[in-house]
């Protein structure tokens, strides 16, 4: 079991090899936490090789609580990660904060509204809906198109 960051960095192959393996562990947590800060160092070397690890990681834990807890981990401070999967995090983030402002506002959101937030993927459009939700009085007023 690899928990402390400077080991994890030392040997990120193994390390993510020690998440999978102990994926059902109570303490998968401290593994994930230093994986997490290795490949943060990586990262600010060689982006490609950090994100091929990263894909790993995730396959390699499979449907566990562990999975959801490296998302979490990776979801609070994904700027460094641009893999495909920390982009479809980031995105995936923004529509959940995009719907939760929605609906602490009041604004209904039919299901073809929640779907078409929930299935944008495009940061910068996510952006723009979601400082148009902090006034919209209508889901409509978020979509409505830029004016000339």
């Amino acid at each position: 079991m690899i928990d402390s960051p400077d080991e994890a960095a030392r040997d990120i192959p193994l390390t993510v090899l020690s998440a999978a393996l102990h994926r059902r562990d109570p303490d998968a947590g401290a593994i994930l936490q230093a994986l997490a800060s290795a490949l943060k160092g990586l990262t600010a070397h060689d982006e490609n090789t950090a994100s091929i690890f990263i894909e790993l990681t995730e396959q390699g834990l499979g449907k566990t609580p562990a999975a959801d807890l490296w998302r979490q981990i990776m979801a609070a401070d994904l700027s460094f990660f641009q893999s495909e999967t920390a982009q479809s995090l980031r995105a995936e983030g923004r529509a959940g904060a995009l719907l939760l402002l929605l609906d602490r506002r009041g604004v209904e959101v039919s299901e073809e509204e929640r779907a078409r937030i929930a299935g944008c993927g495009d940061m910068g459009v996510l952006d723009v809906w979601l400082t148009r939700a902090i006034t919209a009085s209508t889901a409509a007023e978020v979509f409505e198109p830029e004016e000339s």
